[in-house]
């Protein structure tokens, strides 16, 4: 077995990322044992398999390693043995699979030896015999240990899902979830369709010297690729709020409230005009239409959450959040939605909870299937799917049961909520006590504000 310089081994730009945890383990073995097991390359030291014991090796200090040589014909004969040999691999998380299948394809219909639907697999059109013979769809699959349907699937996924947004997945829980995966790749799919035509059309004008054609066609498909991208990002946050709404509901059972951390000092009785801190919250007791509950409300909230009514005066709160969310009964939304001024953008349908969307700016309906159910686990998801990170202002003009308030403590978002009930008020707030240990507060709001200025 040929010994070879570690400092001459190629390694090419597109390799998996190291797993530290894996290299670390080798490390110990190959100090202990040796190395069991050589890397491979091809003649011209680029290598092929084996980049975590290369890595482990060099840890090490060692000069030279062992090396399986193999001679390829061309770079993409290589690159498919790189490609076969990362696909052994348990580790892999499904998306990544999907990625190596499509260049694996790619290579393939490059080289040809990958049969189009139609082909004789074994014959050209002149008639001569095709050596090796292209394979199909069925043999690939066999190769690769999957089923033919899950091969296709997976190319779908990594073709149809859009660059970037393939980077959000990489990492998270949905990296392991090719039904999830599948939804993201459909969303958007008449946009990359329709810019891998103009895509096409670029190269043919390109090859004929027609400089107006190429540019109009640059604009189509770059316009395309951008509106492929924000319905993928939509659904791609839908999901994430699904997921992390689950996960947040098997954490903490609906039914049970965090243990009281320390005792807590009875409230005086809560009346109208009252005005609360609760952490980083504030509570308002009164009517949430009034000029004062509007004087504490930020301009830049990222959502509002309220319910509508017969006598739904709240239409101000378009200009004060990015997106207003109203719940409403089954049939009612259509009817709600005539005789206010807010612009409605799409209704959602959450574990029979009729949801209608409101919004200065268009937005993109939510595409993928929600399977949630109950009202804090909508309420979750609207948070999660429509504030972007931690510290983002909620306001909700009635305080329910205190679920919005809860979600917003457990999530981090700061809410601006209210009623003009004095019970339901003290409810919610009692709840939070319970919740968080701590003790609401009379404030002055100037003072509040003055915080976030």
């Amino acid at each position: 077995m040929p010994r070879i310089a570690i400092d001459k081994i190629k390694i090419g730009v597109n390799r998996r990322p190291l797993n530290g945890e894996k290299v670390k383990e080798l490390k110990e073995s190959i100090q202990a044992n040796g190395l069991l097991n050589p890397i491979t390359v091809d003649g011209n030291y680029n290598l092929i398999a084996g980049l975590h014991r290369l890595t482990a090796c060099q840890m090490l200090g060692l000069e030279e390693i062992e090396c399986n040589v193999i001679n390829y014909e061309d770079t993409e004969q290589a690159r498919l043995a790189e490609i076969d040999e990362n696909l052994i691999r348990n580790e892999l998380e499904p998306l990544e699979r999907h990625e190596l299948w499509l260049e694996r394809e790619q290579i393939l219909q490059k080289l040809g030896l990958r049969a189009k639907p139609g082909d004789n697999q074994y014959t050209a059109k002149g008639g001569e015999t095709v050596a090796p013979p292209p394979k199909t769809t069925r043999e690939i699959a066999k190769q690769t240990g999957y089923s033919e349907r899950t091969l296709q699937q997976g190319l779908q996924i990594a073709k149809g899902i859009h660059p970037d947004i393939k980077q959000l997945i990489k990492g998270t829980p949905i990296a392991k979830s090719t039904t999830v995966q599948l939804e993201i790749a459909r969303a958007g799919s008449k946009e990359r369709n329709l810019a891998e035509q103009a895509e096409k059309a670029l190269r043919l004008a390109q090859i004929a010297g027609e400089q107006q054609e190429v540019e109009k066609q640059a604009k189509i498909a770059e316009q395309a690729r951008a509106k492929q991208k924000q319905l993928q990002l939509l659904a791609f946050k839908s999901a994430m709020a699904q997921k992390e709404t689950k996960s947040a509901t098997k954490k903490v059972p609906a039914s049970t409230e965090k243990p009281i951390l320390k005792t807590t000092i009875a409230l005086p009785q809560i009346k109208v005009g009252d005005e609360l801190i609760l952490g980083r919250h504030l509570v308002y007791c009164g009517d949430t239409s009034s000029k004062e509950f509007r004087q504490l409300l930020p301009s830049n909230a990222a959502l509002a959450i309220a319910c509508g009514s017969l006598t739904w005066n709240h239409d101000y709160l378009i200009d004060a959040a990015k997106v207003v969310a109203v719940m409403r009964r089954e049939g009612n939304i259509y009817e709600f939605c005539s005789r206010v001024r807010m612009p409605f953008q799409y209704e959602l349908i959450i574990s029979n909870v009729y949801v209608g969307i409101f919004s200065h700016q268009p937005r993109p309906k939510p595409q993928m299937p929600i399977n949630i159910e109950g009202v804090e686990e909508t309420i979750n998801y609207l948070i999660n799917l429509y504030t972007s990170h931690q510290d983002n202002f909620v306001i909700a003009p009635s305080i329910g049961d205190g679920e919005i308030l809860i979600i917003c403590e457990k999530m981090r978002r700061t809410c601006f909520i209210g009623d003009e009930n004095p019970e339901s008020v003290s409810r919610g707030i009692t709840r939070w006590e319970k919740w968080t240990g701590k003790q609401a507060q009379k404030t002055n709001s100037i003072i509040y504000l003055q915080s976030f200025s």
